[in-house]
């Protein structure tokens, strides 16, 4: 079994994390999404053709030639013209039949199985927000056509980007499209005018469009780690649920944490601080006094000292939060949280979303940060300072 992930773009609406790390290697629970997905695909795929351009060598690093025994194929996409173009450059080392995935959405294996006993076939999900994604319209139970992103959708049917197809598929010819990218898409309209298409909907599926979606995905992912606590644990610390802590970290008197919680390696944590579910602490972090950390994720060698408050949000690595930093993450008007994506107004649609801090982001004490604002990488802030806008 030969599977492509598509690892090669620069991740643009996920910045400020992109900017320093490519969108595959963003991890939970010291997971990366690509390490997730190669996860999903042991005991399937034999061998991957890896699809990589943007950072490519800190995806090399990680994740090396071999796998978990799946032989790892890198093959650099130099320019960067579309999901068509990058799936092409594999047509000569491909036999007969191809696994699909993007590298920077969450896919999980029972589904992954159920692509492969329906051949030829795509993986779509039920959305609340279709118009998102790309549309697929059905027809006595097969794929009938394929829309990107319409504005009056038919369905609410989207397609996740897993795909088992024949290599024919990619000796269709298709052209540019008015995004001026050569679209995968493209090839399965080719593909359904000649033969059946089929579909499966996905149990669990979770893109990584935009920062905020990680958090979605957190629950889901948490459910296939083993619960293991190889840390010290003080007699007077209080541990409900599940907790993950890893080897030399240390939970200090009066620490009180809720899990799901995932607490990596070599961390200290407290005394007297208060982790919330759902949460990822990444490794040789130190969470100090009274800090209170809620349904976050954080990078790893963070330094959150005393008295601050970390809440649906995502900080990066190597970052520190001065003492009494305070992200705030809920509108007085309980109206959804906007931010400022790529020069476009989002909507989060999340009625509470905290910050996004960039890896080495240094914040004074007493830093007060508005919802759904970004701090870029290596930017600081001054004591006392108000984050009301993105700092670049």
């Amino acid at each position: 079994m030969q599977a492509i992930i598509l690892a090669a773009g620069n991740g643009t609406r996920f910045a400020p994390l992109s900017l320093t790390k490519p969108k595959p290697l963003f991890s939970i629970f010291g997971i990366s999404i690509l390490e997730h997905n190669l996860n999903e695909l042991v005991g399937i795929a034999d061998e991957v053709f890896l699809i990589v351009g943007y950072e490519q060598e800190q995806i090399k690093k990680v994740i090396g030639d071999n796998y978990k025994n799946i032989k790892i194929n890198y093959i650099e996409q130099k320019e960067q013209n579309g999901t068509g173009a990058a799936t092409k450059i594999t047509f000569d080392y491909l036999d007969d039949k191809f696994l699909l995935l993007n590298g920077d959405d969450y896919y999980f294996q029972e589904d992954i199985k159920k692509v492969i006993d329906s051949f030829p076939c795509v993986l779509v999900k039920e959305h609340d927000s279709p118009s998102s994604f790309g549309v697929i319209s059905i027809e006595r139970d097969k794929v009938k056509g394929l829309e990107e992103k319409p504005k009056n959708p038919s369905t609410n049917l989207v397609n996740t980007g897993l795909y088992y197809l024949p290599k024919t598929i990619l000796e269709y010819e298709i052209k540019k499209s008015g995004r001026g990218e050569y679209e995968f898409t493209d090839y399965l309209k080719k593909f359904i005018e000649e033969n059946d298409l089929n579909f499966l909907k996905a149990e669990k599926w979770f893109p990584a469009s935009y920062p905020w979606d990680a958090l979605d995905a957190m629950s889901a992912i948490f459910k296939s780690l083993e619960k293991t606590i190889k840390g010290r644990v003080e007699e007077q610390a209080t541990l409900k649920n599940e907790v993950i802590v890893g080897e030399g970290t240390i939970i200090k008197n009066g620490a009180y944490i809720e899990g799901p919680i995932y607490i990596g390696k070599n961390c200290i944590i407290g005394p007297n601080c208060y982790l919330r579910e759902c949460s990822s602490i990444g490794d040789n972090c130190h969470i100090g006094q009274s800090v209170e950390i809620k349904n976050s994720i954080i990078g790893n060698n963070v330094n959150i000292a005393h008295l601050s408050y970390v809440g649906d949000s995502i900080v990066g690595d190597d970052c520190n939060l001065g003492a009494g930093t305070i992200i705030a993450n809920l509108r007085h008007d309980d109206e959804t949280i906007k931010t400022i994506v790529n020069n476009n107004i989002i909507d989060t649609k999340r009625k509470k979303f905290g910050a996004i801090l960039g890896s080495g982001v240094k914040t004074g004490i007493n830093t007060m940060i508005f919802p759904g604002k970004k701090i870029w990488p290596q930017k600081t802030t001054s004591p006392g300072e108000k984050v009301e806008k993105d700092i670049k």
